[in-house]
């Protein structure tokens, strides 16, 4: 057991934030997950393994939370620093014993960062302990019952052998949030103090672009926690974040949201230049052009 993390989350535990394409792949799994006597009187097994790919705080290991408590078990995270013994050819017994006692409890088992463990064979820097492993793991997922539901998560899906791509019955890539994703999140995360910053939730959305879910959360309970403190306004709060986060963007960004501050505030020009680094002649230049457009369009629309 101490080679195992387990969670019990309820049937209320959170969905996570995801794209259209991975809800319909996990509605999919966890449908046949839980009509798997329908599946076998017709012949048929579920989905016993998924590989979950893309960068840190995408959602990978909440998604597998998620997807035990829908199927009402827990989910036993394998911790691959407790089985990475340096003892060697112990690592392929602690795994093993590991994955046998997951196939005799009903669970879902998650294999967090599984290119630790799985690396190519023909990595020539990796000694044969880890070779082995990978045979293990391979055998492993081979065999997996259909009574339990195996997932992996990576970061790096080009260290994994490609041997055990193709033993994974569902690859599921999650990417980096959009514009929407990342507004719901802020939302979500915003919680009960949502009503006070929704005026800027346009604004703060916008500056999370190309953030994780996990950097997201964080920054966003760093607000809320600030504002309970301090007592100050939202409005000097979201200030103060936006001077700190407008330089992380890169220019054309910076200019587009130079407007839009311009556009859905009432902050001037010049704060806006010191907040963003745009001057205010090429706010007011873009603003024109923008006005103009707009001016054009409802004039066709009239006619």
């Amino acid at each position: 057991m101490s080679l195992l993390k387990i969670f019990n989350d309820g049937p209320n535990y959170p969905s996570p934030l995801l794209s259209e394409s991975v809800q319909r792949s996990l509605a999919q799994l966890i449908r046949e997950r839980k009509q798997i006597k329908k599946l076998s009187s017709l012949g048929l097994s579920p989905t016993r393994s998924s590989v979950f790919v893309g960068a840190p705080g995408v959602g990978k290991t909440i998604t597998a939370r998620w997807i035990a408590a829908q199927l009402g078990v827990p989910l036993l995270v394998l911790d691959l620093t407790a089985v990475m013994s340096s003892l060697l050819g112990k690592s392929g017994a602690n795994i093993r014993a590991a994955l046998d006692y997951a196939k005799r409890t009903p669970s879902v088992l998650f294999l967090d960062e599984i290119d630790a463990i799985a690396k190519r064979r023909s990595d020539e820097s990796d000694i044969g302990e880890l070779k082995r492993l990978v045979t293990v793991i391979l055998q492993e997922v081979d065999e997996w019952p259909s009574s339990g539901l195996l997932l992996a998560a990576t970061n790096h899906p080009e260290l994994i052998d490609p041997a055990l791509w193709r033993r994974f019955d569902m690859v599921i890539e999650f990417k980096s949030p959009d514009a929407d994703a990342i507004k719901a999140a802020v939302e979500r995360f915003l919680g009960p103090d949502a009503s006070k910053f929704g005026n800027w939730l346009d604004i703060l959305s916008y500056t999370f672009q190309n953030q994780s879910f996990s950097d997201i959360e964080r920054d966003i309970q760093r607000l809320r926690r600030t504002l309970a403190l301090s007592g100050g306004s939202v409005q000097k709060l979201i200030e103060d974040f936006i001077s700190h986060r407008a330089s992380d963007l890169e220019r054309a960004q910076q200019l587009e949201f130079a407007l839009l501050l311009d556009r859905e505030t009432s902050l001037s020009q010049r704060s806006i230049h010191e907040l963003t680094g745009v001057s205010r002649d090429t706010i007011r230049k873009h603003r024109k052009v923008e006005d103009a457009s707009t001016s054009r369009s409802r004039t066709r629309t009239t006619a």
